[in-house]
């Protein structure tokens, strides 16, 4: 008000011609401009404040994918990358195939399903067998009688080879593939009628079944692989490294493999080989990926960072919680419900993590899944309000 009475005032005594110092005048419109602009400060910053955060609860976030983590230290040594492969564990894989000719009468498992060890993967039936299992059952009795009656009736010749016989018989069926729950099985009431040939193979491992090309009713010869089972959880990646770099690497270095350059798998070196790939020139490692959801197929081209240093623990968050926003690297930082974008300084990036030099503190809480998905939002929020306008 007051400032209003001395404008008109002002402006009074220039119409009449009064002389004003160009001093005040020029004071009095600072002033104003100052003030003007105060005015129209506030609700501008009160307005970036409200767009900036976006407010989510638990459950919703859980719901859209969005994953938080605390900023803490991680050592980011130096790296080598390389592309790699990944194969079949070897040590975890198995192949079942039958030991003597027979005709498959039954599945007990089929491509892609877990089993464990000891359970029924197929029921095949074989001539050989169903003789075997007869002279089992024949020379069981036998030996029984002979054992019975002792080495004081009976010869010691005849007991040493009544017993030889029953030995021999018993090895044979296990040898075609029958357990000694299904012998004993076999041997019980010494009924001649349970030799039908017909026996199972069972898994000697826990693993997923990745190949069971048979029929059932088809005839297979011995060796024919009827299942493969591996453990996919802990594939091995084979990588070429070039042979300086490989120096630098022995059994247990820490390792990270990638199919996508984003989401990063731990692993270690198990393995150097002794010769260098005659074609590349390159020196293969043999990497196990540790358990993971993430199944890495066995044929697929992947990326491999080789740690061959030690660095000190710095402030570091996975590369996929940063996004550039109005020109500046940003995480999402979570108080209470509320995301707030927090821009912040970067270093070097090594294996999918990035250096922070400022901008977060040990223990703050981010977005490190589905930073994308908040930007966007961010970016729709400010849109609506715009137009709002």
């Amino acid at each position: 008000m007051k400032t209003s009475v001395m404008q008109a005032l002002l402006l009074c005594l220039t119409f009449a011609g009064a002389y004003v110092p160009a001093r005040v005048l020029g004071e009095q419109g600072e002033a104003q401009s100052a003030a003007d602009t105060k005015r129209a400060a506030a609700p501008e910053e009160g307005a970036h404040d409200e767009e900036s955060a976006l407010k989510l609860t638990a459950t919703e976030r859980k719901a859209q994918g969005i994953e938080t983590a605390k900023v803490s230290r991680r050592a980011l040594s130096e790296m080598v990358t390389a592309p790699g492969e990944v194969l079949m564990n070897a040590y975890r894989s198995a192949q079942i195939t039958p030991r003597v000719g027979a005709q498959i009468v039954a599945r007990g498992a089929r491509l892609g399903e877990q089993v464990k060890q000891g359970q029924p993967l197929v029921t095949l039936s074989s001539v050989e067998v169903a003789q075997a299992q007869g002279d089992l059952i024949e020379t069981d009795q036998e030996w029984r009688r002979v054992k019975q009656l002792g080495r004081k009736v009976v010869s010691e010749k005849r007991y040493v080879a009544v017993q030889v016989a029953r030995q021999r018989a018993y090895a044979t069926v296990r040898a075609y593939g029958m357990s000694e729950k299904q012998i004993a099985t076999l041997l019980k009431g010494a009924d001649a009628t349970r030799a039908t040939g017909e026996f199972d193979l069972f898994a000697p491992q826990d693993g997923t079944v990745i190949s069971d090309v048979f029929v059932v009713g088809e005839f297979v010869t011995p060796g024919r692989v009827l299942f493969e089972l591996t453990d996919v959880n802990k594939p091995w990646v084979e990588a070429q490294l070039n042979p300086p770099d490989a120096d630098k690497v022995r059994v247990g270095t820490p390792v990270r493999v990638s199919r996508d350059g984003r989401r990063w798998l731990e692993g270690q070196v198990i393995q150097l080989y002794y010769r260098l790939d005659s074609k590349t020139r390159t020196h293969p490692v043999r990497i196990e990926v540790n358990g993971s959801d993430a199944i890495l197929t066995a044929g697929e081209y992947v990326d491999v960072a080789v740690q061959t240093s030690e660095a000190e623990p710095v402030f570091a968050v996975p590369r996929e919680a940063l996004v550039l926003m109005q020109g500046s690297q940003t995480v999402f930082k979570l108080e209470g419900d509320e995301l707030h974008p927090q821009p912040v300084e970067t270093g070097v990036t090594r294996a999918g993590w990035t250096e922070i030099k400022a901008g977060l503190a040990e223990g703050d809480e981010i977005v490190v899944k589905g930073a994308f998905l908040l930007k966007s939002l961010a970016l729709k929020s400010q849109m609506g309000e715009g137009d709002g306008h």
